[in-house]
């Protein structure tokens, strides 16, 4: 890889001053996409501040996704596109390809509506939203459409702004690294609207800043950007293929969005770090959309004060939500002292699709606790679940999965869910299942938990007297467990 102070005087000598499109009073923004990039046709994308006439294009890019078809990755592209914008705008789309019967913006949850004239169809946004724009239910040809707010981090002059040796720029066009970039301490790194780096950003070190609304989007698999062994890093804006942090602290990642197509393309996982936030994330993914891990690929040790809320999951395979599986006795050893997975906060999340037939990794909510950890003071709120393809909704357990775990987990103590709404048919049983009487489940609270609009809690109507609770869902709540409460 190149000395990063050489490539940061390459590329300033080589910036595009001014990359995109701005409006009147600059309200809307967009990026035209770099002359390399692939672009897919399916959609044609408009937009413009409410009010006024000029509708501005926006460039739509192939991406791909994962549809796992009986066991085996089958990759899709579908369309994707960004703008910015301050206040209201309404957003055009014309179906090129398919004849639109009828199109749906997803999260439904934000019921947005759409007026559908022949094959093309419009509708307003009033704050920025990471959404799926669907013709006639297409999920694997639909457009995921990534509104920002505005960019408050733009370089006013980026030539000028890029002389300083701490600082590296990504201007608009397309980019290629010959290998990962390795983000030292004290840097800040601005990935310009229109930019497509084909590379990975690798932060070790701290103090270090990544801000922009540009693609970090490597060809074939593997994480665009990670933080590794680093502490106070702020990542921002981007657009990538997975964001993993590993052993760091003080991490802040807002407004970054992922999408996968390949095996293990897990979106944003936590390992052995603490006081991690994400805020304003989207995930589509291969895999996990988000985990909290302990020890694992090297890095050592538990995880405690993790946030994420506002957030959208599409979990292609596997969990939107997976916690605990992994610690420190598969990679130290049975006698390795326990790894401790402390106050985990998720908060303000819709998950718009979860497929898995493995019937060990089906849950949208999975707490599975392996190699003796310790799982506590977990919280779901106001978390709104769609009618997932495939699945179960809940998956608390301490199982020895000898496939990945040296022991199963110590217990899990503590789990709130709290305002939780699932509208669906399709969700199997749900378990909660301790191991052993010294490895338990204890703890569990559903505060308002909503099952196609019916309240599910202990007097609920309708309810036969000798039926459990958990019969409503329907949830199996097995041996070893203590103190279910519905309320």
């Amino acid at each position: 890889m190149k000395d990063l102070n050489e490539l940061t005087k390459i590329m300033a000598g080589a910036i595009l001053l001014s990359g995109a499109c701005l409006s009147a009073g600059a309200a809307v923004v967009t990026y035209p996409a770099p002359a390399e990039a692939e672009l897919n046709k399916t959609f044609n994308v408009e937009v413009r501040q409410t009010g006024t006439e000029e509708w501005q294009p926006v460039d739509v890019y192939a991406v791909k996704v994962d549809e796992t078809i009986v066991g085996k990755h089958n990759v899709r592209t579908v369309s994707m596109a960004y703008f910015d914008f301050d206040g209201k705008v309404d957003v055009r789309v014309t179906s090129n390809e398919i004849p639109v019967k009828e199109a749906r913006v997803r999260p439904l949850s934000y019921s947005i509506p759409v007026d559908v004239s022949g094959n093309t169809f419009t509708f307003t946004l009033d704050m920025p939203r990471n959404l799926s724009v669907e013709v006639n239910g297409e999920i694997f040809n639909n457009l995921q459409l990534f509104a920002n707010p505005l960019d408050t981090n733009t370089p006013a002059n980026p030539k000028k702004w890029a002389k300083d040796k701490n600082h590296i720029y990504f201007g608009p066009g397309f980019h290629r690294l010959d290998s990962a970039m390795t983000i030292g301490s004290g840097k800040t790194v601005y990935v310009a609207g229109g930019a497509r780096i084909d590379g990975a950003l690798i932060v070790r070190g701290d103090n270090v800043k990544i801000f922009g609304r540009g693609m970090v989007y490597p060809e074939g698999r593997g994480a665009g950007i990670a933080v590794e062994r680093s502490n106070d890093v702020e990542i921002e804006g981007l657009f990538s293929t997975q964001c993993p942090v590993g052993a760091s602290n003080r991490v802040k990642i807002s407004n970054v969005k992922v999408m996968s197509s390949y095996g293990w393309g897990d979106g944003f996982n936590v390992f052995a770090s603490n006081d991690v936030t994400y805020n304003h994330i989207f995930a589509r993914t291969s895999d996990d959309c988000t985990t909290i891990y302990a020890t694992r690929k090297g890095f050592n040790g538990g995880c405690r004060n993790i946030l994420t809320e506002d957030a959208v999951l599409w979990a292609d395979v596997a969990h939107p939500f997976m916690i605990g599986l992994h610690g420190s006795a598969a990679e130290l050893g049975t006698d390795a002292p326990a790894d401790v997975i402390d106050n985990i906060v998720y908060r303000n999340i819709d998950v718009v699709d979860m497929h898995e037939k493995q019937v060990d990794y089906q849950g949208v909510f999975a707490i599975l606790a392996g190699d003796n950890n310790i799982v506590k003071n977990i919280t779901f709120e106001d978390i709104r679940i769609e009618n997932f393809r495939r699945g179960r909704l809940i998956d608390i357990r301490i199982p020895w999965n000898k496939k990945y775990c040296a022991a199963p987990g110590t217990c899990i103590e503590n789990v709130l869910f709290k305002d939780i709404y699932y509208n669906g048919d399709r969700s199997e049983l749900s378990m909660i299942i301790g191991y052993d009487e010294t490895r338990k489940v204890k703890g569990v609270t559903f505060d308002n938990l909503v099952i196609n609009g019916e309240h599910i809690y202990d007097k609920m109507p309708g309810k036969p007297g000798w039926y459990k609770t958990a019969d409503m869902l329907p949830m199996f709540i097995g041996e070893h467990v203590e103190d279910v409460v519905f309320k």
